[in-house]
């Protein structure tokens, strides 16, 4: 049996334990989402993910299935303790389930969450997917070319792409992609270009047209021990720091209120349905954060990142 990778089995442990209202026996989680493993390499995955998802900030909590008796304990996540602000998996700090939470609307992931459900249904799984409303994200990846790379990662196939840089004509490179990451605020591929002999990153914005898959899926291994978000932290070039006042509703925001260094309550907003707090924030990229959080964020400046969050908004209400 191929194995699952490892990005799309924590969302799959992490769906699992959030739509379900009671505990989750460990055999029913090893029978849906590690099916095939022995005993040994079971109970190290499921120990290592479990652990992964907890250093994320995801509660998982264990208990007994039976009230009455002490049985075998359970797993699940609660909705209402998954929800707290302090435990938000917003933002370019979270590792790889943070990306897959970025693009959960995105085709491909999308359709594993389904298939995650499916499975669960189809196992006589009674399941609340309303449940997965509080890690659902209101953006896409909205690159053309992340779909290719995306694939390409996972399969392990060399990419072909044409790239241009700025003042420089376009060039076709050759690369063996590792991962595909959001740093300050852009979509790059990282891994090993072909061409130079040498690990890169490229900005996905830049790729012309369409990239091309060229080679033979599992050409190609990650090294060993690489940090694909290390490797976009130390070569993509560092973006200027932006100082923003944000207006946010009084009682949400709270992933802009920890990173605020300046704070005014009840200010004037652009409506009255709620009290309003003017914050000011320094940070490389804030339209994600700020559309994050809906009508209950408003950019007053800098006119850059107000234009910004605007154009991205209609972008969304022209695709609907």
């Amino acid at each position: 049996m191929a194995a699952v990778p490892k990005s799309e089995r924590l969302l799959n442990l992490l769906i699992m334990l959030l739509v379900q209202r009671r505990y989750v026996a460990k055999d029913r989680i090893r029978e849906i989402l590690y099916p095939g493993q022995s005993d040994d390499a079971f109970e190290k995955m499921f120990e290592r993910d479990k652990e992964e998802l907890r250093s994320l900030g995801v509660p998982i909590e264990v208990g007994n299935l039976d009230a009455y008796f002490d049985d075998e304990p359970g797993y699940r996540i609660r909705p209402d303790e998954f929800a707290l602000p302090e435990i938000s998996l917003a933002g370019d700090e979270a590792s790889v389930l943070g990306l897959a939470a970025k693009v959960w609307e995105h085709a491909r992931l999308a359709e594993v969450t389904s298939d995650a459900v499916r499975k669960l249904t189809a196992a006589g799984v009674p399941v609340d997917v309303s449940a997965l409303d509080i890690v659902q994200p209101r953006l896409a990846a909205d690159e053309p070319a992340f779909d290719v790379f995306w694939e390409a990662t996972h399969t392990r196939t060399p990419v072909a792409f044409d790239y241009h840089r700025a003042g420089q004509p376009v060039a076709t490179r050759h690369l063996q992609p590792w991962g595909v990451v959001r740093y300050s605020g852009r979509w790059y591929a990282v891994g090993l270009d072909t061409d130079r002999g040498e690990e890169r990153v490229f900005r996905l914005s830049r790729v012309d047209g369409e990239p091309r898959l060229d080679g033979a899926p599992g050409s190609f291994e990650v090294p060993e021990g690489t940090d694909v978000r290390g490797v976009a932290r130390r070569l993509a070039p560092a973006r200027a720091v932006t100082s923003a006042s944000i207006l946010v509703r009084q009682g949400a925001g709270h992933g802009l209120r920890r990173k605020a260094i300046a704070v005014e309550s009840d200010v004037v907003g652009p409506d009255d349905a709620t009290g309003w707090d003017r914050l000011t924030v320094e940070e490389a990229e804030l339209a994600d954060e700020v559309l994050s959080f809906g009508a209950a964020a408003y950019v007053e400046g800098p006119a850059e990142l107000r234009d910004e969050v605007v154009r991205r908004l209609r972008a969304v209400v022209d695709a609907s």
